[in-house]
């Protein structure tokens, strides 16, 4: 593959990476290291494993048909863009509420704010649709390269620094016979955006689209597959990262509660790796990785709504990932405004927020999965036996273990 056609499929990955780097990782994996060491390990790297297939699916299917997945949805019938926007619906307002809450907080706690996190977040927010008023995915691309990417190398080299102070006699399997249900709903919350939410499948369908459109060329499928495990595998390598510095660092130590109080108590796990120096470094950057997490999801429900609602009426020939305009702006407004709404009325615990958002992401992912999964083999395959086997392994583990959790939820026992 030639070096220019390469370069022209980078970008859709490392939209990946910026929303999934985010919640997942900053609070979730490091809660997971702090609280239990490294026994969780083995939770996070499944949760990539299995969930591998139906992230691959989304860009592999647009860069196969040059159109987005819900044109894949569209053709099982009007039953699965209903219930595509059913999930929509039912976790929006709950993750884009979380991820901009924690974003919040890193700029309070950076700047020494004592203002609302309601009022941050709904800077942040406008913020955000300036940004993508301004350059849709050119503008939404660029912020999210720089923010990664500088983050990524502050993450690596502060986990290097703080190896020598993981306890390696520590427990590296969970003890499954000693879980308490407490254990398994944190492990539920871990894996539920771990590496993120299975709807970026389809948005990152649209952002390939929207490259390939930015790029005027088709999208190449050998690029975009690359592109796709670039943005895959250094999520996942950052997710473990953060369970080596929570527990190399922050061991035994509760995560605070208010968001503001966490955005500090995150850049001081980097300061005491690193050292001082680090800090306002740090706080920047960290900012600025949560900044782009906000910003990818603000685009992503409104571009796949905006697309959805065109698939409700039409066949999707060829594919731009933009969708209808209106439609995406009134999303964007109401997602906004919905997610301000729930900061408003149920934001008193950042921990609780941050659970529900991943339970809900985690209990409708083996739908999303489902969806998937009968796009990419349905009337023509778009891929071999292995991953059909993979994909369908992964839909039954993660169907079993919702079953589960939601046994244990409402008729097993919650001591």
């Amino acid at each position: 593959m030639a070096r220019a056609s390469l370069w022209k499929s980078i970008g859709p990955g490392i939209l990946f990476a910026g929303a999934a780097v985010g919640v997942s990782h900053l609070v979730q994996s490091t809660r997971a290291g702090a609280a239990y060491g490294m026994a969780l390990v083995v939770f996070v790297i499944g949760a990539n494993v299995v969930k591998y297939p139906a992230f691959r699916f989304g860009p592999q299917y647009a860069a196969a048909t040059g159109t987005s997945m819900l044109e894949g949805y569209r053709r099982q019938g009007t039953w699965a863009l209903a219930l595509y926007l059913l999930v929509t619906l039912g976790t929006m307002w709950t993750v884009q509420a979380a991820v901009t809450v924690v974003t919040a907080g890193l700029l309070l706690s950076f700047f020494g704010w004592s203002i609302s996190p309601v009022l941050a977040s709904a800077g942040l927010l406008a913020a955000c649709a300036a940004l993508l008023a301004v350059g849709r995915y050119s503008w939404l691309d660029r912020v999210t390269k720089i923010a990664v990417g500088v983050f990524t190398v502050a993450t690596i080299v502060a986990t290097v620094i703080a190896l020598p102070r993981l306890d390696l006699t520590g427990p590296w399997l969970p003890a499954l016979g000693e879980f308490q249900a407490a254990d398994i709903l944190f492990v539920v919350a871990l894996v539920g955006w771990m590496p993120t939410a299975i709807d970026i499948s389809v948005w990152q369908s649209l952002w390939t689209l929207a490259r390939a459109k930015e790029q005027r060329s088709a999208p190449d499928p050998e690029g975009t597959l690359l592109d796709f495990h670039v943005g895959y595998i250094g999520t996942a390598v950052l997710a473990l990262c953060f369970v080596v510095l929570g527990a190399s660092v922050m061991r035994g130590q509760p995560l605070e509660e208010q968001a503001a109080a966490f955005g500090s108590q995150l850049v001081s796990l980097y300061a005491q790796t690193l050292g001082e120096w680090s800090r306002p470094l740090i706080g920047v950057v960290a900012f600025l990785v949560m900044f782009s997490t906000t910003l990818t999801v603000l685009d992503g429900f409104p571009r796949a709504l905006a697309v959805l609602a065109d698939r409700f009426r039409s066949e999707e020939v060829t594919g731009d990932g933009e969708g209808n305009t209106r439609v995406f702006w009134a999303s964007l407004a109401a997602l906004a405004l919905g997610s301000l709404a729930v900061l408003q009325f149920a934001l008193s615990s950042l921990e609780q927020m941050v659970d529900l958002a991943t339970t809900l992401s985690f209990l409708t992912g083996p739908i999303l999965a489902t969806l998937n999964h009968r796009a990419m083999f349905g009337e023509r395959p778009l891929a071999g036996r292995v991953l059909w086997w993979a994909s369908v392994a992964g839909i039954a583990l993660q169907g079993a273990f919702a079953l589960y959790y939601l046994w244990l939820k409402f008729a097993g026992s919650t001591s």
